[in-house]
């Protein structure tokens, strides 16, 4: 599919074509860079993580406290989730500060777990990957129906795996098709025990068990069949935060997991920023030339995101990591990079963006599940890059992306946050670009707009507290 036939016909996942108009508010218009970038972004807390924490402090044994934890549209509504089903989560100031003080910061939350989780509740999962998978697997122990339901582009999400997989642990299940809405009549507990799925769409079907697992009667495990399962390292988050926990997790034998039925422990954590937000901020640094900094980069983390750094440096920044954070320094001139981003899909559409602005050609592979993420993205970035002039064509499992001269025009969003801070990207070089539905960033970054002007207002620092 190249770009002189970007396939507009060909349906995404959500219902829409690419190119449709999908919303009435005004575009954006992407500001360009205004010259060498010199500027410290403090990003807000992972979605990954944030959302894992709630679920855990939801079904521990005791109060939890969640420090820095992201306030999105995908985290607030797993918080309003779990509140439905009984879960109280209150606001505080971090420890150490006043109310007063700390107005300017994001509180803390404070998670207390009831005794038993209602049921009898409707949920909705707006277009949140981690609420509509793993809250079925959380309400299958409420005491009583749990029905799921979102966004119009989420019932088109698959879901089938998690839904067939509750239903071999012993949960009853009503679904429209493997997807939304869903019904889960929970009944206090679920029996538990083993069950084999094919997880090649999502990683997220795998962690939904694991997650709710340890307080099933007999613990779960989990056994994948099929293709190689995308963005691992979100199952290997998924374990480490059992693990913070206090579950007892087997994951040595390749392709399954275990999880011993035990009490969860209370959890008191801060969040880490998310690597995969930064992606546009420090692609920024690259594309612009400059200096961008990320303090509290993690030395180590499971997150996919993190794979940034080897991305940047390869396509020409200066990468550095110390205890401060991460530090990116660019030239303005990138070269393009063969890749495989199946354990970090999620980068894809930053990538592609940075693709379209180098000097040579990059190959994008191993990511052909990203059809069904908030859009179908292989089909969307094809249409609107090729839209702007470049040279890009669909493959089976990726992109590929030659060198072109671009110009300004509409990218479209699809609703989709990473689609939006793509054409952000594509905006700091190209004239005229304008992104449609940029308020869609919300969903994982709750000012994206008001990070990215700081980060261009040369020297001065952008702060968001976490």
């Amino acid at each position: 599919m190249s770009s002189a036939d970007p396939s507009p016909h060909l349906p995404s996942p959500t219902g829409v074509t690419p190119g449709d108009t999908l919303t009435a508010e005004p575009d954006w218009a992407a500001p360009l860079a205004p010259g060498l970038l010199d500027a410290t972004v403090v990003l807000p807390g992972s979605k990954s993580l944030t959302n894992r924490y709630l679920v855990l402090a939801a079904l521990a044994g005791d109060r939890s406290r969640l420090r820095a934890p992201l306030r999105s549209r995908d985290t607030l509504l797993m918080a309003d989730a779990l509140r439905s089903l009984g879960v109280r989560i209150d606001d505080v100031a971090p420890e150490g500060e006043s109310a007063a003080s700390a107005s300017g910061a994001v509180p803390d939350w404070l998670v207390t777990p009831p005794e038993t989780l209602t049921g009898d509740v409707t949920v909705d999962c707006g277009l949140a990957g981690t609420v509509m998978r793993f809250l079925p697997a959380v309400a299958a122990l409420a005491d009583g129906p749990v029905r799921l339901d979102g966004d119009p582009q989420a019932r088109v999400r698959p879901m089938g795996p998690v839904i067939d997989a509750l239903r071999a642990l012993g949960a009853g299940v009503d679904d429209e098709g493997g997807c939304l809405p869903v019904t889960v009549h929970g009944r206090g507990h679920l029996r538990g025990g083993s069950v084999t799925m094919d997880a090649s769409a999502s990683s997220q079907f795998i962690s939904a068990l694991l997650l709710a697992g340890a307080r099933y009667d007999e613990g779960v495990t989990v056994h994948h069949e099929g293709n190689p399962v995308p963005s691992e390292p979100h199952i290997l988050m998924t374990v480490e935060t059992l693990r913070d926990a206090g579950a007892i997790v087997d994951d040595s034998e390749p392709n399954t997991w275990r999880v011993e039925p035990s009490e969860i422990n209370a959890l008191d954590v801060s969040v880490e920023p998310d690597l995969s937000n930064a992606g546009p901020f420090v692609a920024a640094a690259l594309v612009a030339g400059g200096t961008v900094r990320v303090p509290g980069w993690p030395q180590h983390t499971t997150q996919a995101g993190d794979l940034l750094r080897e991305i940047l440096d390869t396509m020409g920044a200066d990468v550095r990591l110390d205890r401060a954070g991460l530090t990116v320094v660019g030239s303005g001139e990138l070269v393009g990079i063969d890749i495989d981003l199946h354990d970090a899909a999620e980068l894809t559409p930053t990538v592609a963006a940075l693709a379209a602005l180098a000097s040579t050609p990059t190959w994008i592979r191993g990511v052909a599940h990203i059809r069904g993420h908030e859009t179908d993205r292989l089909a969307a970035l094809t249409a609107e890059l090729g839209g702007l002039g470049s040279h890009v064509t669909e493959t089976e499992d990726g992109l590929r992306i030659a060198p072109s001269a671009l110009h300004g025009g509409r990218f479209r969003s699809y609703h989709d946050h990473r689609m939006a801070t793509a054409g952000a990207i594509i905006g700091l070089r190209v004239p005229g670009i304008r992104v449609e539905d940029i308020g869609t960033t919300r969903k994982t970054l709750p000012d994206f707009v008001g990070l990215w002007r700081g980060m261009l207002d040369g020297s001065a620092s952008t702060v968001l507290p976490r």
